[in-house]
């Protein structure tokens, strides 16, 4: 069946929010009936059992124990990159990583937040619709969030919710008012004051955990592209946005890559996350997997893909075999 969302509500939802969960819109207040743990009375023992979350972690190998096997791995630091022979292959793997997680934080904590970026990766999470994740997995208790999005209207080419809606959310069956799209009527400045005022508020009512090292929010996981010059969400190379450390959402108005209006997390959200997997794929993206892989200059300028350094969390990089060409 498919799930149609509707872009009035989701704009509605997102204006400044209200102090009382009474004054919420419709869509949140029926949310909060039917999920008490999310409560305001509930947020101390969230904290209190973060530490117990955390402890759960799921190897690699244990999630790809039953997916495709990746032909090549190697690690540099933190990070583990695993090689496919192709890109169907690491959309197999994809999917069985991520329908993983989601079964191990909705039994955890009953929700499992999940940010999204544009660009290719869209294709690469296709699996995740299909037999069996598509029927097995627990979507009534997916957050769905944007990484970054382009202030345009959401049905316009440009928007990174109409290409996650076009190619993913309209195959599932996610609530509406669990998808948080920005407020496209608002300007660059507006809509990141907004989306990190919704942040905020998820994080009042529990459904986002705040990292107790880092005071930012804790997405539990965060699927994310990046370009051939190794930019990740609208964090470009040399742009005084790499250095940002107090906002949790920001906005760029030049953008190097049109069109040049965005909003973005911000580094200290996403190095903040419990799991990270960043998705290279195709031959454009062979440079960047070798300096962040292969390249043995400790004195290069770190491109902002290589900036991922989560701070107690996972960070594992599927790649397939053109993006590993140059390893």
């Amino acid at each position: 069946m498919v799930h149609s969302l509707s872009f009035s509500l989701i704009s509605s939802f997102l204006r400044p929010f209200p102090t009382l969960t009474s004054e919420l819109p419709a869509n949140l207040r029926s949310f909060f009936a039917v999920n008490p743990s999310f409560s305001r009375e509930k947020i101390t023992l969230k904290s209190a059992t973060f530490s117990s979350v955390q402890s759960c972690r799921l190897s690699t190998s244990a999630l790809m124990a039953s997916g495709t096997t990746p032909t090549g791995v190697l690690t540099k630091g933190d990070s583990e990159l695993l090689v496919f022979d192709s890109e169907e292959e690491l959309s197999n793997s994809l999917a069985k990583y991520t329908a993983d997680l989601s079964k191990k934080f909705c039994l955890e904590r009953g929700a499992f937040t999940v940010v999204l970026s544009g660009g290719s990766l869209v294709k690469s999470l296709r699996k995740l619709v299909e037999t069996p994740y598509g029927d097995s997995v627990d979507w009534g208790k997916w957050h769905i969030f944007w990484v970054d999005e382009r202030v345009v209207p959401k049905d316009h080419p440009d928007s990174n919710y109409k290409l996650v809606f076009d190619g993913f959310l309209s195959k599932v069956q996610i609530p509406a008012g669990q998808v948080y799209a920005i407020n496209d009527s608002l300007s660059a400045a507006g809509a990141a004051d907004d989306y990190e005022s919704c942040l905020k508020h998820l994080v009042n009512e529990g459904v986002l955990l705040l990292s107790p090292a880092t005071g930012f929010p804790k997405f539990d996981l965060m699927l994310l592209g990046m370009g051939p010059d190794g930019h990740i969400a609208s964090l470009f190379p040399g742009h005084n946005l790499l250095t940002e450390n107090e906002r949790w959402v920001t906005f760029i108005n030049n953008s190097p890559k049109p069109p040049p209006e965005r909003i973005t997390f911000t580094f200290p959200v996403i190095n903040s996350s419990a799991y990270v997997a960043l998705v290279a794929t195709g031959a454009g993206k062979a440079d960047v997997v070798h300096q962040a892989f292969g390249s043995k200059n400790s004195s290069s300028v770190l491109l902002p893909v290589q900036m991922v350094k989560l701070d107690n969390g996972t960070l594992t990089w599927f790649a397939d075999k053109a993006a590993a060409s140059k390893l």
